[in-house]
């Protein structure tokens, strides 16, 4: 009779147990609004995007391979998941992505009914070539089932000269945009210029591509561009310029008529003798669209005045830190903004992470910090969840 009630009285332990194990799962899943959980780029993979679908699946994409030649792979989450899908290739031929430079890897987006869209440079080995066997700039999507990808597409024509990194958005009514800087003249970097391909059919067919800067403003060579479209179907691309070999303001493209015309506007000068391989992001907030970029070492973000396009008060990363680059912005449902960077990245040369969340009226909260752990050729991404907490991606 005692051996009974003591095998009771272990299931009875063994099941508050595992009750307690599973309520703290459940905890652990439901964070503060606000809040930022840190997540290494699955798989040991490198050059994080990431986008969130309107179920709320999380879509990924990340780098793996060779600098020079590599693949893109796809995981998503769902929902209240802590484990991703098995990776998915995103390349169709093996080796026709490139990490190096970290400024030409691949961009996200989704489309109309959650597809998902991806851009990257060509490697050296990509095919198909571009003009005159020049880099292409690589184009593909998934599947209506979501189980592959369609085989990767050349979408530039004529506007070949391809360096630093291009860019994809897609809106919710059918309309993809494939952009990049090119210089089909070949006649120095004032002579770049800013060129959009687009689709109406979500990505089955692209139009030839078209320049999006009526001004000469030129291109930084090696620096990245980024695309994004709003809820009202705005289409945005934060570029660097380049004129004078050493007027490199960062640069903003709005087209209200779905990529037919631009409006330019300069955002943020910086006057340097050299290319400072930057990158851009933005995000939705509920005022409208905010950016953020590089400038002189520091970064910054920003709302873009919906009169003027103007970001007529640039917020610097708070504090002191090295070589801070790469910027990261992503908002919440509560309003709240997460902004995050890297410090001490170069070439070859990895570094840290940095933080710092802003409340709905932009003051800094006590959520921020910086860590070491951002690989070589790497930089970061970052989504916002249901419940409000961040999740950052290195």
């Amino acid at each position: 009779m005692r051996y009974k009630s003591k095998g009771l009285h272990h299931r009875a332990i063994l099941h508050l147990c595992l009750l307690l194990e599973v309520m703290t799962s459940l905890v652990s899943c439901h964070a503060a609004p606000g809040t930022v959980t840190l997540l290494k780029t699955p798989n040991g993979g490198i050059q994080p995007q990431a986008a969130v679908d309107s179920k709320g699946v999380l879509h990924l994409i990340y780098y793996k391979g060779d600098p020079k030649s590599g693949d893109i792979f796809y995981v998503r989450q769902q929902p209240g998941d802590a484990a991703f899908s098995t990776p998915i290739r995103v390349n169709s031929q093996p080796g026709s992505a490139i990490s190096m430079g970290t400024i030409r890897g691949a961009q996200i987006s989704i489309g109309r009914n959650d597809r998902v869209h991806v851009a990257w440079n060509g490697s050296g080995t990509a095919e198909p070539k571009g003009p005159n066997d020049s880099s292409p700039m690589l184009y593909t999507r998934l599947n209506e089932a979501g189980t592959a990808f369609e085989p990767q597409r050349n979408v530039m024509t004529y506007a070949k000269g391809l360096d630093g990194g291009g860019t994809v958005a897609a809106d919710k009514a059918g309309n993809v945009y494939v952009a990049w800087h090119g210089n089909p003249k070949g006649d120095g970097e004032a002579h770049r210029a800013v060129y959009v391909a687009r689709s109406t059919d979500d990505g089955k067919t692209f139009a030839r591509e078209k320049q999006a800067n009526t001004e000469s403003t030129g291109a930084c060579g090696c620096c990245a561009m980024r695309a994004f479209v709003d809820k009202q179907g705005t289409l945005y691309m934060l570029y660097r310029a380049a004129t004078a070999d050493v007027n490199r303001d960062m640069t903003l493209l709005v087209s209200h008529d779905k990529g037919t015309s631009f409006q330019s506007t300069k955002i943020h000068k910086w006057n340097i003798g050299a290319c400072p391989m930057s990158s851009e992001s933005f995000t939705q907030a509920s005022t409208g669209v905010e950016g953020a970029w590089e400038t002189k070492g520091q970064v910054y973000f920003a709302a873009f005045d919906p009169a003027t396009m103007q970001a007529p008060k640039p917020v610097a990363a708070p504090g002191a830190g090295e070589k801070r680059k790469h910027p990261v912005i992503v908002t919440n449902a509560q309003g709240q903004t997460l902004f995050a960077w890297t410090e001490g990245t170069g070439w070859e040369r990895g570094g840290a992470l940095a933080w710092q969340v802003y409340d709905k009226d932009g003051n800094p909260t006590a959520e921020k910090g910086q860590q070491d752990g951002v690989p070589v050729w790497s930089l970061l991404s970052a989504f916002a969840r249901p419940d409000g907490s961040f999740t950052l991606i290195y």
